[in-house]
């Protein structure tokens, strides 16, 4: 897994949003993140400067200081909305969607736009904090992965 700068985040490489809202994770990200399709997990909306979402799961969260997330919001912690349909608590977004035993999800159009994402866009697969992996959209960090050509790409 690359750095694109000395010192910066680890990338995995680019995810493409297919017509439909699929979105892949990669196979060394579902590794890292101790994932093991199929299996439901949360998309939490990313930061201004870098877009997109996170994705994680109740058991990353537990234990973490957004536990107040599944607190506040049992029917997210416990799977109870419809799949895709997102719910706020502070700041940010959040929503479930089932991870398929391809490592793939779908995320309904109207959904990703909530997170400033559109069928069709590249999403920048980066190591986040230890609690989520990052689905980037914009800011430096996509400028710079613009530049390596090598990155792979998913679909």
């Amino acid at each position: 897994m690359p750095r694109l700068v000395k010192g910066g985040k680890y990338v995995y490489g680019w995810s493409e949003v297919s017509r439909e809202g699929r979105v892949a994770v990669p196979d060394e990200a579902l590794a890292d993140y101790s994932l093991k399709p199929p299996c439901k997990v949360i998309l939490l909306s990313g930061s201004r400067r870098s877009g997109g979402f996170a994705l994680t799961t109740p058991s990353l969260l537990k234990n973490s200081r957004l536990s107040v997330i599944l607190d506040r919001e049992p029917r997210l912690a416990e799977f109870q909305l419809r799949e895709g349909e997102t719910v706020t608590v502070g700041a940010r977004t959040y929503c479930w969607v089932k991870l398929n035993s391809k490592g793939e999800f779908v995320v309904p159009a109207e959904t990703l736009k909530e997170y400033g994402v559109n069928l069709g866009d590249r999403l920048l697969v980066g190591r986040g904090s230890g609690l989520a992996l990052a689905f980037i959209v914009k800011g430096p960090i996509v400028a710079e992965a613009r530049r390596h050509s090598g990155l792979a790409v998913f679909k």
